[in-house]
């Protein structure tokens, strides 16, 4: 009795296609019955981090301009290099899983 790995493949395709409700490529698709994907994830973070870092610039030009206390602007560019660490160390580790990944034996 042969097995049928084509038909296989497909039925397994298609079951995660039913779990998964993936709308595209884009980093906008979400997981059916959770929240946002990974990719609308590191998106959001790293459009956070852009955020306070402008927050950042402008709470620095203020306080130049006399128009903002010191701890202010202490604040914001703490938060905007937390950020920032943040999202380095995340792009290290996914840099590091996919060298992990390519170093596997097939």
């Amino acid at each position: 009795m042969a097995i049928n790995t084509v038909g296989g493949a497909a039925a397994y395709a298609e079951a995660a296609r039913r779990r998964l409700d993936i709308g595209g490529d884009d980093a906008t698709a979400t997981i059916k019955g959770g929240g946002p994907s990974f990719a609308a994830m590191v998106k959001d973070m790293v459009d956070q981090t852009v955020q306070s870092g402008t927050k950042a610039e402008h709470a620095s030009v203020a306080a130049l301009s006399g128009k903002a206390d010191v701890t202010d602007v202490v604040t914001a560019v703490s938060n905007a290099e937390m950020s920032l660490q943040t999202v380095v160390a995340i792009r290290d580790k996914m840099i590091q899983a996919y060298d992990d990944i390519m170093k596997m034996p097939i």
